[in-house]
């Protein structure tokens, strides 16, 4: 089905063509007949006269690697969210640290996945990102000594996990 037919050689997005006349229809007040076909009326002169480019955000669904991400990402939003509650008990200051992890993946898609997970996560907050080489600079909650080498392979893991369910076919090889 194709959810963007030409109208005199320029190509008209349904979807937007729709959300824009409900947008109409909500500013308007009132849900009637003459305001739905003025809705749709502008949103044609709009997404006609204002063509938007085609974009590819670079984030691909992979069903089968979706339910071990969500599974694993879940698990450490608990056992993050224990770890932080127990500092937050305990009389003193709980230990923070910064720790700098290099990201293997070259993809700004998931860059940006991997930060919005780390920062979902109680205990861990994304502080920086260094472009070339890619890293985050990470400060991290809740855990005792040097604890370098496990952050980093957590958020390997993680980035991993993440990659296998969203990225590209040249994010997935990437990572290989």
């Amino acid at each position: 089905m194709n959810l963007a037919p030409r109208l005199f050689g320029r190509r008209v997005p349904l979807p937007l063509l729709v959300a824009l006349a409900l947008l109409w229809v909500t500013l308007w007040g009132e849900l009637s007949v003459g305001n739905v076909l003025g809705g749709l009326a502008v949103g044609l002169v709009v997404t006609w006269l204002l063509p938007l480019p085609v974009l590819d955000p670079g984030l691909r669904l992979n069903l089968p690697a979706l339910p071990s991400f969500l599974v694993r990402f879940a698990g450490d939003m608990v056992a993050s969210t224990v770890r932080v509650a127990v500092w937050v008990l305990r009389p003193g200051p709980a230990p923070t640290q910064v720790v700098t992890v290099r990201l293997r993946t070259s993809s700004d898609a998931m860059t940006m996945l991997v930060m919005v997970a780390l920062s979902s996560v109680p205990g861990s907050l994304v502080i920086e990102v260094h472009g070339e080489p890619r890293e985050l600079v990470l400060h991290i909650l809740g855990y005792r000594g040097d604890v370098a080498e496990k952050v980093t392979e957590d958020v390997a893991g993680l980035e991993h996990r993440i990659v296998a369910a969203f990225g590209t076919r040249a994010d997935r090889e990437e990572l290989r």
